[in-house]
């Protein structure tokens, strides 16, 4: 696929952003699309591969990588739209936020820069819509089938699109205001602007697909009215309950979770009403983020836009490789250093850092106590355990903190709980290899049941729980035959 020996004449081309200085006055995106002429170089890296690990190894959704690189090199856009869509039901947002695990499975990381299959999926995708070649297109007949979808993030819209695709009557539930879960409401609109999202939106009800928000299912719907309306139901609520720290003076306040702060300026920014809520804010404070994974690097970027007028991000675990070490064998996913767009604006970043206890006065946080710490490893190299290191222990002035620590499962749910429908210790919804539960024909997807995961993931699995439903209602149309 792509030009025969295409990797040799071309090298990998990186994302561009727009200058540090401008971005930080604004919340627009920060990265720049390729023009079409480097976009097709880049595809023309793309190798015959006899095994295509970048769609096998890499990719949750299995998308058709090497065929849509060798359209894209030919200037086939149309054919290359057709071919991503085929897996993707929405590759603008995977294009935008995935950490692109298929280009670490791309056979040129093996002892080169691997295809810049994020670059290329962005562009066919936006190729599509800007020439018209995305529309709606809503399913040649009905089949008399009513599906209700509870939760509007990434795995919801991905059952909801597969459904309605196949010709079931679709409603998605969501308490917020507005549809679009962690793709709405958690990604900085640098990452993903909320245009995207909206325009995702509206070719969905363009296409059938109904959305009912601002309506909680079990305080505001029950599930018997859910049940005398649909014939399936899929909870696809998420895993929002977010990790705590709980140390000597957790109380104070201007502690915060990280989601809290990203929430609220995406509402702040779409012209929300925050009126009665306390302003979570890093506006003129110096902040401190607890955790280093996309959360913290968001809360990073979103900080120093507020006005921060210092950050300082924290993270337990030693500071990784720069790059693959003989633990981390192509093709599996590297362990390796990462920075986003956000750590280039500004900030410090520590590693191995333990914090001890919130310092405060007068009820406010004034600090964090931290001492350094020693990670043992493994036989393979991966961390085991830590001991604290005598005489590291230091201060961390901060007037806000932000814990982002990821998540340990789906928050407090009325309905999973007055069905009692079955779950593992951690509150995750258990469910079969149809992604029904407990309960006939109510399914899950999504990180409800996988726990804390990618978009992507969230996506493939979102399309796998659309397939079980598909066959649920296919054994009942026999059943009343």
């Amino acid at each position: 696929m792509g030009k025969p020996g295409g990797f040799l004449d071309f090298r990998r081309k990186e994302p561009e952003y727009r200058p540090v200085a401008r971005r930080l006055r604004d919340y627009e995106p920060v990265e720049v699309r390729l023009p079409e002429a480097e976009i097709r170089a880049q595809a023309a890296r793309c190798m015959d591969c006899g095994t295509p690990f970048c769609l096998g190894a890499g990719c949750p959704l299995r998308n058709i990588i090497p065929e849509f690189n060798d359209m894209v090199y030919r200037g086939r856009w149309r054919e290359a739209l057709d071919l991503l869509l085929a897996t993707n039901p929405f590759p603008e947002f995977t294009a935008r936020v995935c950490p692109a695990p298929c280009e670490k499975s791309c056979v040129l990381d093996i002892n080169d820069a691997p295809v810049s299959i994020r670059q290329i999926e962005l562009a066919i995708i936006e190729n599509g819509f800007e020439k018209g070649y995305v529309r709606p297109r809503p399913p040649a007949r009905r089949i008399g089938r009513k599906v209700a979808v509870i939760g509007s993030g990434p795995a919801g819209l991905s059952v909801a699109a597969v459904l309605n695709s196949h010709g079931c009557d679709v409603t998605v539930y969501d308490k917020a205001r507005h549809a679009g879960g962690i793709l709405r409401y958690g990604i900085p609109d640098f990452k993903l602007a909320k245009g995207v999202v909206e325009r995702r939106l509206r070719l969905m009800q363009e296409e059938g697909v109904a959305f009912e928000l601002g309506v909680s299912v079990g305080d505001d719907v029950s599930y018997r009215y859910l049940k005398d309306r649909f014939d399936a139901v899929c909870l696809a609520g998420g895993s929002r309950r977010p990790r705590d720290l709980t140390l000597p003076g957790r109380e104070l306040g201007g502690i915060h979770f990280a989601m809290d702060l990203l929430v609220q300026q995406n509402r702040r920014l779409a012209g929300e009403d925050l009126a009665g809520e306390e302003p979570i804010t890093a506006g003129g404070k110096r902040a401190v983020i607890i955790g280093g994974g996309d959360t913290g690097a968001d809360c990073v970027g979103t900080a120093l836009r507020q006005g921060a007028s210092a950050v300082v991000q924290l993270e337990i675990m030693p500071k990784p490789p720069p790059a693959r070490t003989e633990n981390m064998p192509w093709p599996t996913w590297p362990a390796i250093l990462r920075s986003s767009s956000s750590h280039e604006e500004g900030g410090e970043r520590r590693w191995g850092v333990s914090a001890k206890e919130f310092l405060g006065t007068g009820g406010q946080v004034r600090g964090v106590r931290c001492v350094e710490v020693e990670w043992s490893a493994d036989d393979r190299g991966r961390p085991l355990s830590f001991r604290e290191l005598p005489g590291t222990d230091f201060e961390e002035q901060a007037q806000i903190v932000l814990l982002a620590m990821g998540f340990s499962g789906p928050a407090r749910n009325r309905l999973v709980e007055e069905l009692g429908l079955a779950v593992d210790d951690n509150g995750a919804v258990k469910a079969g290899p149809d992604h029904m539960t407990s309960l006939p024909g109510v399914f899950t997807a999504g990180d409800m049941t996988l726990g804390q995961s990618l978009v992507v993931r969230a996506m493939a699995d979102g399309r796998e729980a659309a397939a079980g439903i598909l066959a649920y209602l296919g054994r009942g149309r026999r059943e009343e035959a």
